[in-house]
């Protein structure tokens, strides 16, 4: 790859995929490298109405990509490093992981209710098995309820109701300053409203963040108190200033491997180096690399409840593993601190030690359990 050569870049088409390749696409350009961004249409894009489990494998929004960069259509691929299966063609390596966003979870609610404040029997939902447990093991008294679409679709689940029921309390008010009882709020002719009412109302909606407008006009089948996304597709969508949320702690809520980091897959070549020289940061390789041997060795793939994260500091990477039940009752945990030096075969050895723990008995129970819960973790 030299720099007056133009790098093309696959990526899916979503809001989120696009922001997240164009900061690839940025830091190459700043480094005297031309850059093409390629969307390509993945299978997982392509059965938007079916839980991803069903379609039998992990990777469904990653291999369409792949198979382009194997194919020679294109130079190289961006992923949520979440998503890329622990296994890969032997041609293909993940050529650059550039510096980690949050690696966390965030409770979002349209009040800035936290976690612990919500209501006994409070519904919340994710996408997440994962998240799912774990919600469970700090709250079983909560309903958990499925909730799939990009991180946009998902934020306006969750404030449409609250913002509709406003919309109509106002109208409601201006149908009582009409004075008329016979008119109702679904009849009102805005050409009948005061000038006063009529731009008190423009007022509020103007100044609605653009998901919050967009929300008033989305169909919900169900009403959430909460949602627990990641906040580094938040942050890549610009939404965190725009929504009520709190942190959840990564020793409880540990996160799903990967989850805040983007991998740069292409062939392994001058390319793939090329990629790795200007690209690649090394703490969150490392770390990012203990989280994944962490979850090969396990074997639990997208089936059972693991959440595994690390930070590398100073000669150790702190990695925290939590292995639960789908129903959160039971779980198999671990802290430890991993050598820098040695952190593959330290993080081999953790998950062997978390196996004999009984981490193995709970990830073979939910390989054997109904798969209603086998949810793609996709922000």
């Amino acid at each position: 790859m030299t720099t007056d050569r133009t790098l093309r870049l696959a990526t899916r088409g979503s809001d989120l995929a696009l922001r997240q390749a164009a900061t690839v696409e940025e830091s190459l350009s700043s480094r005297r490298q031309s850059v093409e961004l390629v969307e390509v249409e993945t299978t997982g894009d392509q059965i938007q109405d079916e839980l991803i489990h069903r379609l039998g494998k992990t990777g469904a929004f990653v291999r369409s990509l792949d198979q382009q960069v194997l194919d020679g259509e294109v130079d190289a691929a961006v992923h949520s490093m979440k998503d890329v299966p622990t296994e890969s063609p032997p041609d293909l390596v993940v050529a650059g992981v550039p510096e980690r966003g949050p690696a966390g979870d965030v409770l979002l609610t349209p009040d800035g209710t936290g976690l612990a404040e919500l209501p006994e029997g409070a519904t919340v939902g994710t996408a997440s098995l994962r998240r799912a447990a774990e919600l469970r093991a700090e709250r079983p008294d909560l309903e958990i309820e499925s909730l799939r679409g990009n991180v946009d679709t998902r934020v306006e689940k969750l404030l449409a109701p609250s913002l509709q029921r406003e919309h109509e309390r106002r109208l409601e008010r201006a149908v009582g300053e009409q004075d008329d009882e016979d008119v109702d709020a679904d009849d009102l002719d805005p050409e009948n409203l005061s000038a006063a009412v009529l731009a008190e109302i423009e007022d509020w909606f103007d100044g609605l963040h653009e998901i919050e407008r967009r929300a008033t006009e989305r169909d919900v089948d169900v009403e959430y108190d909460a949602i627990v996304l990641a906040e580094a597709g938040l942050d890549r969508m610009g939404l965190l200033h725009a929504v009520e949320f709190e942190r959840l702690p990564t020793d409880t809520f540990v996160p799903a491997p990967g989850q805040g980091a983007l991998a740069v897959t292409a062939l392994d070549g001058e390319v793939g180096t090329e990629i790795h020289d200007r690209l690649d940061h090394p703490p969150t390789r490392v770390a990012t690399s203990v989280e994944r041997i962490v979850l090969d060795e396990l074997g639990g793939g997208c089936v059972a409840p693991i959440g595994v994260h690390a930070t590398v500091q100073g000669a150790v990477v702190h990695t925290v593993v939590r292995v639960l039940s789908r129903d959160g009752t039971e779980e198999v945990a671990a802290s430890r601190d991993l050598p820098v030096e040695h952190h593959a075969r330290a993080a081999s050895d953790l998950a062997a030690e978390l196996r004999e723990q009984g981490a193995a008995d709970l990830i073979a129970r939910a390989k054997r359990e109904e798969p209603d819960e086998r949810k793609r973790e996709d922000s």
